[in-house]
C-alpha cells in the first residue's frame, strides 16, 4: 500500500477525502494543511498550542496513545470529549487507511 485515504470533515460540515502517499512521514495535521484545509496548527506540529484539536469519528484502535503533552494541552480546552486529538501528533501510517476525522472549532 502507497497511499491512504482519509475523510474530514470541516467546520462548516463539508466532507474532504484527502488521499495520502505514505512514503512522506506525514501528519495527520501536514495532511490537512497540504489540502488547504481550515487548521491553524500555529506552533507547526511541535505539540504547544493545540490548534490542530480534531476529533476522530472512525473506531479505530490504530491510533498512536496520547502523550502527557498531547493530554495536558487536551486539558486546557473547553470543547474536547474523549476522541479528542491533536493533528500534529498522528503520524499516518497504513492502518489508518479510512480514518475519519473532523476539525475542531
Amino acid at each position: 500500500m502507497d497511499e491512504i485515504t482519509i475523510t474530514v470533515k470541516d467546520q462548516e460540515g463539508n466532507i474532504h477525502q484527502l488521499v495520502c502517499p505514505l512514503e512522506m512521514g506525514l501528519s495527520l495535521k501536514d495532511l490537512c494543511k497540504a489540502y488547504e484545509l481550515p487548521m491553524e496548527a500555529m506552533c507547526g506540529g511541535m505539540a504547544m498550542c493545540a490548534t490542530c484539536h480534531c476529533y476522530i469519528l472512525s473506531e479505530t484502535s490504530v491510533l498512536p496513545e496520547k502523550s502527557d503533552m498531547e493530554e495536558a494541552l487536551l486539558s486546557e480546552l473547553f470543547t474536547t470529549n474523549s476522541s479528542s486529538r491533536l493533528a500534529c501528533q498522528i503520524l499516518l501510517t497504513a492502518a489508518m487507511d479510512g480514518l475519519s476525522i473532523e476539525i475542531a472549532e
